[in-house]
């Protein structure tokens, strides 16, 4: 049974209607003449479209190539009024991607030019790579349903799996080895120059706007950046508090459902303000119920001035193959920022290619048989530092102790909101405080854990629970103002 909790279906039912009516837009004659008049006026060429355009869930991209000219490029769009921070997206990934480009070995799209024109709006005009097979679709399994995830062959030889193992090793120490002085998104400054200058947009942030209809207002607002991990920790729990908050419908199922969400969050957030989710699992854990049976021997990361690039759209469907099945290039990093140290040092979902929440048969065993891939990813990984040179920031042996740890699971639950709850009390809480009576049925976990809020969170769980159990029973979706959300945010913050 899959662990993901629902969206809001409504807001997924608005999403896609405005996602047909965008593509309907973006495929439109005079949408593709004004397409190539812009092209032509740039590059001062006779240019066309060249068929099929690719619509993605939330930016259209028109490949484009040139009278007497081998130049291939595409322009990519937001989709009109689809997108959740549209041009902020498009122009922060450009940014990155030519970061990239200049002071890293990864094969990236070189970026021609981006920036806002007063005839097609928000614009990034990126190197066409063609179409090519993903390594993704080199790994999956046969799927009876292609709407279905994809998910990792179990008939893969081990020879192989590796063999693509270590091309993601390479990209994976490639993007973690610049260290940046603050925790945010990349922005280009001169030509050639880029500095963390934006707030962080996470895969996560997109998802509660479009899939829960949070309102952005209680987001991180723009241009805020971080100078602490422990800062960016809050913020992640602030996230799932709001989508508890603001999702209107499919939230909670019951009363009890809600308690047990409302106690894992505000017990989460705690750890986050007292500054021990960052550093949890490590030699420096002296408050956690697993530090007592088991410290780690490796040292926490800064807490402040050393932040490394996560991508939280990275994995091998954006990885793109050519014939001989070697790498050609990667693409996608709409969702990329300097994060945590934290965060790279973990070993990588992606493994089985399917989210953990997602698997057909449950997260443990999702868990199960990504243990059986590990040692495989691990020993590639160590092979690809063996090849680096000295003084390179090497992952291996600190991945090993995330999955025995669990910090593993706690920065997975961090960045999704969907599979928080499954995985914190399946994983987290008696990591965090010990054993619980485990004759105590699921929905009634939040009892074990009540006498642990503040007086403060006690009092407001019964009318949070009120709140809840009262718009469960309207299908609505509402449009809130930002002081009212941000009021509502608030009633349920205590610092």
């Amino acid at each position: 049974m899959r662990a993901r909790q629902n969206s809001d279906n409504d807001a997924w039912d608005r999403k896609d209607d405005g996602w047909d009516e965008a593509v309907r837009e973006a495929s439109s004659q005079s949408r593709y003449r004004q397409i190539t008049a812009f092209v032509e006026r740039v590059f001062e060429e006779c240019a066309m479209i060249v068929f099929p355009i690719y619509v993605g869930g939330s930016h259209v991209s028109y490949p484009i190539r040139f009278r007497g000219s081998p130049l291939r490029v595409v322009v990519r769009l937001p989709l009109t009024d689809q997108t959740t921070f549209a041009a902020e997206k498009l122009f922060l990934e450009a940014a990155t991607t030519e970061r990239l480009s200049r002071q890293s070995q990864l094969s990236v799209p070189r970026v021609y030019h981006y920036g806002m024109d007063p005839e097609v709006g928000a614009f990034s005009i990126i190197q066409d790579y063609g179409a090519r097979a993903s390594m993704c679709e080199l790994m999956w399994a046969q799927r009876p349903d292609e709407s279905e995830m994809p998910i990792l062959s179990s008939e893969i030889s081990e020879e192989r799996l590796k063999m693509f193992y270590l091309d993601m090793a390479r990209c994976v120490l490639q993007i973690a080895q610049p260290a940046f002085p603050l925790l945010g998104s990349l922005v280009g400054t001169t030509p050639g120059s880029c500095a963390v200058l934006a707030r962080p947009i996470t895969l996560n942030m997109s998802s509660m706007v479009q899939l829960s209809n949070v309102p952005e207002s209680v987001l991180p607002s723009p241009g805020s950046t971080y100078q602490s991990v422990d800062d960016w920790y809050v913020a992640l729990a602030d996230m799932h508090i709001a989508t508890l908050l603001f999702q209107h419908n499919e939230i909670v199922s019951s009363e009890d459902d809600c308690r047990c969400k409302y106690v894992a969050r505000q017990l989460f957030r705690r750890r986050a303000k007292q500054g021990q989710l960052s550093n949890f699992g490590f030699a420096e854990d002296d408050w956690s119920a697993r530090s007592v049976a088991d410290r780690s021997r490796f040292a926490m990361p800064p807490r402040s001035g050393s932040f490394r690039l996560w991508n939280d759209h990275f994995r091998p469907s954006t990885v793109l193959m050519n014939e001989s099945e070697m790498v050609h290039g990667v693409i996608d990093w709409e969702f990329t920022y300097a994060a945590p140290t934290h965060f790279v040092l973990d070993c990588p979902w992606w493994l089985l290619l399917e989210w953990p929440e997602e698997w057909k048969d449950g997260i443990e065993e999702w868990a199960h048989i990504y243990e059986t891939r590990l040692g495989i990813w691990l020993s590639a990984l160590e092979d690809v530092e063996g090849e680096m040179g000295p003084g390179s920031f090497h992952l291996s042996t600190y991945m090993r102790d995330s999955w025995k740890t669990g910090r593993f699971w706690l920065n997975y639950a961090a960045r999704n909101s969907w599979a928080f709850d499954s995985i914190y009390w399946k994983y987290l809480d008696e990591l965090f405080f010990g054993a619980r009576d485990h004759e105590v049925p699921h929905e009634k976990l939040w009892e074990t854990r009540l006498h642990l809020l503040t007086d403060e969170e006690r009092a407001a769980m019964e009318p949070l629970v009120q709140i809840k159990m009262a718009e469960s029973k309207e299908r609505t979706l509402i449009d809130w103002k930002d002081e009212e959300a941000k009021q509502r945010m608030s009633a349920f913050l205590f610092d």
